[in-house]
């Protein structure tokens, strides 16, 4: 019951946070478009968000948690405040100088992320403005993972878990009240940044005091715990952040496309974030912890049985996700985003972008799952290997779906990006598997052609209902009233899936942890 209390915490957290992001990106485009300014904006800020999950929420708290539950559970609460103390000093030495490197390599860095701008030279002026100034935004992200690790590892969800609401609130506030007074409009969003970082780092304070776990920072790199941290986060910075190396490979790849190629794959990819963080990140989060608590305990059973409980959960919700995403893409781009300056042509350039993502939602959320597998058991070298591979098929991917398009005349060239992403990901979660079951540390039992088969079935059932709800639905109407259309296909969907489960069998019991 406890993994399922932390999963519904931090998944309403994640709720929260996913509604408010969805507000966020409904008034930027309908402030600023799916333009030039705004894809300066994303690509940008896209840069210090990609460092932060590589080293902050990626590869640090994959590294950091196993330890510090070590800590905890084998010795004294000074050494573990000791070892919080070192990691802090540690942490925040390094992402100082890297922030303060990457302020003055501006320019370097953004004609090697977005080579694309430097043919229009205001457009890549602007973008590297904007990076200067959300480029901080690193240090104090990374601090704030830090800092949500500890609670996370002393079984405390909700504060970490919020955090990410306050960037929403901020860049909404941004928008909304800071543009008027910007000679760059778009700049107002890089100052919404930098305020959300400093909020989302102090927010965390009182409850790491009343923890006891507020230590000063102290530099001593050659600490054991640190030095055990470093091995394992080294390698794990690839193998963590595969999908954020691929999104910056395919930004650089839209970069050289037409104006707006950036945004719609930006908004399409914040459509599949929601199933994403509310299932995937949700399960990840809560079961790295408790993986590492069961691996130091030394009861394999009890780790299978988590991870095949966080599996099952996983392609329950995942898999008519997937399946949802893509039927509905244009009614929900329509119903979200189509106002203001976003006009009926990015909607349905999203939706083509969206459709080729949603097969890879799914891949996404086992990965959450499949990692931390490897994590808890500080093993960071085979999500690296797996990463690789990954990397390195988004790659050819891209080369392959780029070409097709060009050599048929395609439009929609960033279609190919998303059709690459989510060929990586399926390659990626499909090899994590492979090591997971050869390895006798995780696999899909008989049990599962049962669950297979009922999945399966209610998926059909979904389809099928969505379908004939689909000929009902009216494009020609107010914005709200487009909303409300979509909530009721989604209604459908949730009730037709919940049913045709139920009578093949399935029941909430088959749930427990």
């Amino acid at each position: 019951m406890a993994l399922w209390r932390s999963t519904v915490i931090v998944s309403a957290m994640t709720m929260l946070s996913r509604v408010l992001g969805l507000v966020r990106d409904i008034v930027l485009l309908n402030v600023f478009g799916a333009g030039k300014d705004f894809d300066t904006f994303v690509v940008a800020f896209r840069i210090p968000n990609f460092f932060r999950r590589l080293f902050a929420e990626g590869a640090f708290s994959q590294a950091f948690i196993p330890v510090l539950t070590e800590y905890k559970t084998s010795r004294t609460h000074t050494e573990v405040q000791i070892l919080i103390s070192r990691v802090f000093g540690c942490l925040a030495t390094v992402m100082t100088t890297l922030t303060m490197v990457a302020i003055i390599a501006a320019p370097l860095i953004m004609y090697i992320y977005a080579p694309g701008f430097h043919s229009d030279p205001e457009k890549f002026a602007l973008a590297t403005d904007m990076f200067r100034l959300t480029i901080p935004y690193l240090l104090f992200m990374s601090l704030t993972a830090f800092a949500s690790s500890i609670l996370n590892s002393y079984g405390s969800f909700s504060t970490p878990a919020f955090a990410p609401v306050l960037l929403n609130v901020a860049m909404i506030a941004g928008a909304l009240w800071l543009t008027p007074y910007m000679a760059e409009p778009i700049m107002a969003l890089g100052w919404a940044v930098i305020i959300a970082g400093i909020l989302q780092l102090a927010i965390q304070i009182p409850e790491l005091w009343r923890k006891n776990l507020l230590i000063p920072p102290k530099i001593d790199f050659k600490h054991e715990g640190v030095d055990r941290i470093m091995k394992l986060m080294l390698p794990a910075l690839f193998g963590v952040s595969v999908t954020q190396i691929n999104l910056l490979l395919n930004t650089i790849w839209a970069s050289f496309m037409q104006d707006g190629s950036v945004s719609w794959l930006y908004s399409a990819e914040r459509m599949t974030e929601l199933p994403l963080g509310l299932i995937g990140v949700a399960i990840g989060t809560v079961i790295l912890p408790s993986l590492s608590a069961r691996h130091t305990e030394q009861n394999p059973e009890k780790f299978r049985g988590m991870m095949d409980w966080a599996a099952k959960v996983i392609v329950m919700a995942g898999l008519p996700a997937s399946v949802a995403l893509f039927m509905l893409s244009t009614p929900i781009i329509q119903a979200l985003f189509e106002r203001g300056q976003f006009t009926f042509e990015d909607t349905q350039m999203t939706a083509l972008a969206l459709q080729c993502m949603s097969g890879g939602v799914i891949a996404f959320m086992l990965i959450k799952v499949f990692a931390p597998g490897f994590y808890a058991k500080q093993d960071t070298r085979t999500p690296v290997r797996v990463g690789l591979m990954a990397v390195a098929a988004n790659a050819i991917l891209n080369v392959i779906f780029i070409g097709f398009f060009k050599l048929i005349d395609w439009e929609a060239e960033h279609m190919a990006l998303a059709l690459a992403s989510t060929g990586s990901a399926m390659v990626n979660a499909g090899l994590l598997y492979y090591y997971l079951h050869k390895r006798d540390i995780f696999r899909f039992g008989a049990h599962w052609k049962k669950i297979f088969l009922q999945f399966m079935f209610a998926n059909v059932v979904m389809i099928a209902a969505l379908a004939y709800a689909l000929s009902w639905y009216n494009a020609d109407v107010s914005q709200w009233m487009r909303v409300v259309e979509v909530l009721i296909l989604c209604v459908v969907g949730v009730v037709a899936y919940v049913a045709a489960l139920l009578v093949a069998g399935f029941r909430p019991r088959h749930l427990k942890p």
